[in-house]
């Protein structure tokens, strides 16, 4: 069974492209989606957030993710502190995941993907590209924030040019390209390396 990553920075669609791939019947692990339920379920990840970013991290046992974003997009270290607590224990859940996944191919889909080391762990890496300013339109849209918001969130990812170089392909979602027929042309391209 093929493991295959899909990366992409804030709003460059990679949700979009994973959902694709769901469509066509491949299962998609959502690390950034997992993470955020394992903030919320997993007793020793709740225990270090709350012993590293205060007891304000939760209200009324629910993680306050406004909070914890409003101290970790300020201040590099603390977002760092965070990934080094999340990033584990996704990568641990991501791989009891695939285990039990009875497919040609996997996607693990997640934002951090090269910065958090997971991409060593997988066959092969997707990228998905959007212009710039396409990508700040379209997070101030979903999200609700500032231009000055979406700017510190992208500045904490690995920058998009370094990280479409790292991966074996990439996905272009600039409103003008089709990402359909892209994702069909990788799903025909990793069936057939799976057919013996």
């Amino acid at each position: 069974m093929l493991k295959i990553g899909l990366t992409g920075g804030i709003g460059s669609g990679k949700s979009t492209v994973a959902k694709i791939f769901e469509t066509l019947g491949v299962p998609v692990y959502n690390a950034d989606e997992e993470a955020k339920k394992m903030m919320n379920s997993d007793e020793e990840l709740k225990a270090s957030l709350i012993n590293n970013f205060g007891a304000e991290t939760y209200k009324d046992g629910l993680l306050d993710r406004k909070y914890l974003a409003a101290i970790v997009f300020n201040d590099d270290h603390k977002l760092e502190l965070l990934n080094l607590l999340i990033h584990p224990a996704t990568i641990r859940d991501a791989s009891e995941w695939i285990k039990k996944q009875n497919s040609p191919y996997v996607i693990k889909e997640a934002a951090l993907l090269f910065e958090a080391g997971a991409a060593d762990m997988l066959d092969l890496v997707i990228g998905v590209s959007a212009p710039h300013e396409l990508r700040i339109k379209r997070v101030m849209n979903r999200d609700g924030v500032s231009r000055e918001e979406v700017l510190k969130r992208m500045r904490s990812q690995l920058d998009d040019e370094v990280k479409m170089k790292r991966c074996d392909f990439v996905i272009t979602n600039d409103e003008k390209s089709l990402i359909i027929p892209q994702v069909l042309s990788l799903h025909s391209q990793f069936i057939s390396k799976t057919v013996k």
